[in-house]
């Protein structure tokens, strides 16, 4: 997705030879115009599709998925990571490592939002390690639902979380995919789907 490629280059700040910092559209700050345009690609990547539910983390993944929820009429369930007096029983659960804060959270959905004839798309806004995705294909694998897709911003595609999915027959669609963070510049894969 060029916008996307665009706005990473223009406002991505490249910390480390691993991080990439996007909080002034995707992370902290949302540009809205660029989640519109998110939200309508990934509902044309999928759009052979029958899709029930929208399953995304929170925080980050909540814009994306809910311009995709948008675009497609389907509701947006996040995952919740942190405990709440509302959220304590009842619930889908898995442990998620994040590798940009190094902390391992649990995560919880609601057994009244996910149902076995549910089909899910799972969308987030980062994929390195494919950890926050492996938590919620397993939320969504206690819940009975079918998953038919995954739905990523942008793909660290020289971390293993991307291959690993694909391998195991898991059908990821990154809108971008970031092959290389080396002294301050993003390098873009080219076997790209577009």
């Amino acid at each position: 997705m060029q916008l996307l490629k665009d706005k990473i280059i223009k406002e991505g700040k490249v910390l480390s030879p691993t991080v990439l910092k996007v909080d002034t559209f995707l992370n902290h700050q949302i540009d809205p115009l660029l989640m519109k345009e998110i939200g309508h690609e990934f509902a044309t990547r999928f759009t052979n599709e029958v899709i029930t539910k929208v399953l995304t983390i929170e925080s980050s993944g909540i814009a994306p998925a809910t311009m995709l929820g948008l675009e497609i009429g389907a509701p947006v369930v996040f995952a919740r990571k942190r405990k709440s007096l509302t959220l304590s029983d009842n619930l889908f659960t898995a442990s998620v490592h994040s590798f940009t804060k190094n902390v391992t959270s649990d995560i919880a959905v609601s057994r009244d939002f996910l149902h076995a004839d549910d089909n899910i798309i799972i969308i987030d806004d980062f994929l390195a390690n494919g950890e926050a995705v492996k938590g919620l294909l397993h939320i969504a694998e206690q819940a009975g639902a079918n998953v038919v897709g995954v739905g990523i911003v942008i793909e660290k595609g020289f971390q293993d979380g991307g291959k690993n999915l694909r391998a195991q027959g898991v059908r990821v669609e990154s809108l971008a995919i970031v092959n290389e963070l080396e002294e301050g510049k993003v390098t873009f894969a080219e076997e790209e789907a577009e």
